[in-house]
């Protein structure tokens, strides 16, 4: 027998009792499905077996690790239909490429012919794994021998990703017959996901899922074709320089080619700021540049290398930040535990800003303010602005594309850009790099370097900065004239250096350790790049240092 603490109670269990018979006994006690377990500080998949004393803690599908989970687990089960429904090679070819909502997009490559036919097809083989429980089976494998089972599969990705594992066993899943590989846990058996959809999207297929705020309720798929043109744009892109996955990057990495890998990245990216502000131009009376995008989406750095396109072409740029706008600090608004709201719209003095444009419009001379972060005060220090014929005013701020920020000025005085750090590289086929992994790697570092913040508490803020984000960005993308992905193919292997050293200071006893461990782990995919082969004016020294602008 053993004892096992729950909750600070202890119970006992005998020996070849699941963590899922336990969970299944707590249930009730939850408001929504138990999805992992961590034993002893170590986080476990349910059904795995009681080995000895110890203290257990339940995730949730509303906790970060218990909704990670499901979607692993449903992105496995949608293979499994593919390979049951289409054959090995229509799931060995798909490729799960990006989420747009709450749905993730899964090209099959011409592989499978992607109309609502074959979405039925899909899900009700997916139903009935559902209904019988299909279990999960889970086997570590040497990773020589791992690496022969993916090559007789076809999966050439996953055996190019094993030559790189440092561990000497790897982790492979069976679902009736069907082998993958995913980095992270699974969930015991098919039966657990409950709640899914498939459709056809375009040219491939939607996995539409629940979102981890209500995970018992499937919400309908919203449609963003501007999002989506600019995933599938980057996602191409990779695909046409041979560019897709952490392997193929490893391979640039230790083939030394990857210096001219950063320059043809660097260049195309610098391809489309030219292409923008050559649309901004084209349209005659545009006055206003409004950029705005979600944390560490390198937005200070886009304003500089846009506003060097603007001078090529004749323009006179004057960026402006809207956080001088913000209202004074006894005015700013509390959100629901008290704190300072100043991500809301209303933490804005948005009738002073109005009034300053429309003043620059009709071509006055307007004093702009400052706002002294430390006092927490609007100060004028004499920065006098007059445009002139060929002016234009960058402004770059979080509310920039909602048009109750800029309601008193004209339509086609305004251009509008959307910037985000769209990943556009998988761990492998089937395994995504969620982008805002790529963003939170980014803020922490930045933050430290910046700010001498310490990892942990970037970890512990990043769910209040990404209810601020669905708030009070995403739902204007959409209106953006133009969508810049600030990712960089190369970036997560220069920021590897940086962000180890700084999640390795987060204790066990954290609270954010266990996101620490998984973004660890994540990691360790990865080769490292050394910043110093980055250009100056990369979007990546905003992060890391070293920028010919003032980021």
């Amino acid at each position: 027998m053993y004892t096992v603490t729950i909750k600070g109670e202890r119970r006992s269990c005998s020996r070849g009792t699941t963590y899922e018979q336990i969970a299944e006994e707590y249930q009730e006690e939850y408001d929504h499905m138990i999805a992992a377990v961590a034993v002893n500080g170590k986080i476990r998949e349910l059904f795995k077996e009681v080995t000895g004393d110890c203290t257990l803690e339940f995730f949730t599908l509303r906790d970060p690790v218990g909704d990670k989970t499901y979607v692993r687990t449903a992105t496995m089960l949608f293979l499994k239909g593919m390979h049951d429904c289409f054959g090995a090679e229509a799931a060995r070819g798909s490729r799960v490429d990006f989420a747009i909502g709450n749905g993730l997009f899964i090209n099959p490559r011409g592989r499978v012919e992607a109309v609502k036919e074959n979405a039925e097809r899909l899900k009700r083989r997916m139903e009935e794994l559902a209904a019988e429980k299909a279990p999960f089976i889970k086997r570590s494998y040497p990773v020589d021998e791992a690496i022969e089972l993916f090559a007789r599969k076809g999966m050439r990705d996953k055996e190019r990703l094993f030559r790189y594992r440092r561990s000497s066993c790897v982790n492979v899943y069976e679902l009736e017959g069907y082998f993958d590989y995913y980095y992270g846990y699974m969930l015991p058996n098919a039966g657990y996901v409950r709640h899914f959809d498939v459709m056809a999207y375009r040219d491939g297929f939607l996995l539409i899922l629940p979102q981890r705020k209500n995970p018992a309720v499937l919400e309908p798929f919203r449609e963003s074709p501007l999002l989506y043109e600019t995933l599938r744009e980057s996602e191409e892109w990779g695909r046409r320089i041979g560019l897709e996955n952490v392997g193929e990057l490893n391979d640039h990495i230790c083939n030394d080619s990857v210096s001219d890998l950063i320059l043809v990245q660097e260049a195309q990216q610098e391809r489309r700021i030219g292409e923008i502000a050559k649309d901004i131009v084209r349209r005659e009376g545009v006055k206003f540049v409004m950029i705005a995008g979600p944390s560490s989406s390198g937005k200070t750095t886009f304003s500089h290398r846009l506003s060097v396109q603007l001078r090529t072409l004749g323009k006179t740029p004057h960026p402006i930040a809207l956080d001088n706008y913000f209202v004074n600090r006894e005015q700013t608004p509390r959100d629901e535990n008290g704190d300072y709201n100043f991500e809301c719209l209303e933490a804005m003095d948005v009738e002073l800003f109005n009034k300053d444009m429309t003043k620059l419009l009709n071509g006055e001379r307007v004093e702009l303010p400052n706002f002294n972060f430390k006092t927490g005060q609007r100060e004028y220090r004499g920065q006098f602005l007059k445009l002139n014929r060929d002016d234009i005013l960058v402004i770059e701020g979080i509310h920039g594309l909602n048009e109750k920020m800029s309601y008193a000025l004209p339509g086609d005085s305004k251009y509008k850009i959307y910037i985000s750090a769209l990943t556009n590289i998988n761990v492998d086929e089937h395994n995504r790099i969620p982008t805002t992994d790529g963003r939170l790697l980014r803020r922490m570092v930045r933050d430290a370097r910046t700010r001498g913040t310490e990892a942990e508490r970037t970890i512990a803020m990043w769910p209040s900065v990404r209810r601020g984000e669905e708030q009070n960005i995403f739902p204007f993308q959409e209106e953006a004239d133009a969508m810049f992905d600030s990712a960089l193919i190369y970036e997560l292997a220069v920021l590897k250096p940086f962000a180890e050293r700084l999640l390795f200071q987060i204790s066990k006893g954290s609270a954010q350790y266990y996101e620490a461990k998984r973004l660890l782990k994540f990691l360790d995919y990865f080769l490292s790049v050394p910043g110093d082969s980055l250009p100056n004016n990369s979007i990546c020294r905003e992060f890391v240092g070293g920028s010919c602008f003032n980021v």
